[in-house]
């Protein structure tokens, strides 16, 4: 098996696990047996648990926030952009863009779930220096779009949209069996994200009806 093989087997297994089980359940015994490896091949190629979970998050983020960067780079020429526009570059470019890499996006949206969920700060601290110049050029040219809402409001619905996104996709499976059974209807993951873009942009947009 080369180095390469082994890697891959690694994180492969490691991703599914954390996002089954959650970090902290997951053991780097429960990992390596998965993967068919001795643990010093967990400590020779990542070094530590912690590096492991960031190598996983580092597979879907770059594919992901590249795909979002190439998204704003082309609409930036445009005169005046658009919330629609830009949740559709959120949704269907970068996210549906992980498909088309082999990523499953619906498991990227669990374990990201999971980043804020459990204890994990080191990971929050990874994706922000790694990949937050891609998170705030696009919180911010959202931001522009809406130029009547007030920085208080918009991070707070910014956070609902992206809360209801993860819940979405991370629960899909679950969510579409209940259509399935209630409705007798399925949905396929890109009908779900050109549902979901309407309902974000109207979360976005709604008028203020200020605090209690």
């Amino acid at each position: 098996m080369s180095q390469l093989d082994t890697v891959n087997r690694i994180l492969d297994a490691a991703e599914v696990l954390f996002a089954e089980r959650g970090f902290t359940e997951t053991s780097l015994r429960t990992i390596t047996s998965t993967a068919g490896v001795n643990l010093a091949a967990v400590n020779y190629h990542f070094g530590s648990k912690k590096e492991l979970i960031q190598a996983v998050f580092e597979r879907f983020l770059t594919p992901f926030t590249e795909s979002l960067d190439r998204e704003l780079n082309r609409r930036e020429s445009q005169a005046q952009l658009q919330v629609e526009d830009l949740l559709q570059s959120l949704y269907r470019v970068a996210l549906a863009g992980l498909a088309r890499e082999g990523r499953d996006p619906k498991r990227f949206m669990r374990l990201l779930g999971l980043a804020y969920t459990q204890s994990q700060g080191h990971l929050r601290r990874f994706i922000v220096s790694r990949y937050g110049a891609s998170y705030r050029r696009f919180a911010g040219q959202l931001s522009g779009a809406l130029p009547q809402v007030d920085p208080v409001t918009f991070y707070w619905r910014l956070y609902f949209m992206l809360g209801a996104t993860i819940f979405s996709l991370s629960s899909f499976d679950a969510i579409e069996a209940i259509l399935r059974e209630d409705f007798g209807a399925v949905s396929s993951l890109d009908e779900t994200l050109a549902r979901l873009a309407p309902a974000a942009v109207a979360m976005l947009t709604a008028p203020d009806v200020g605090a209690a």
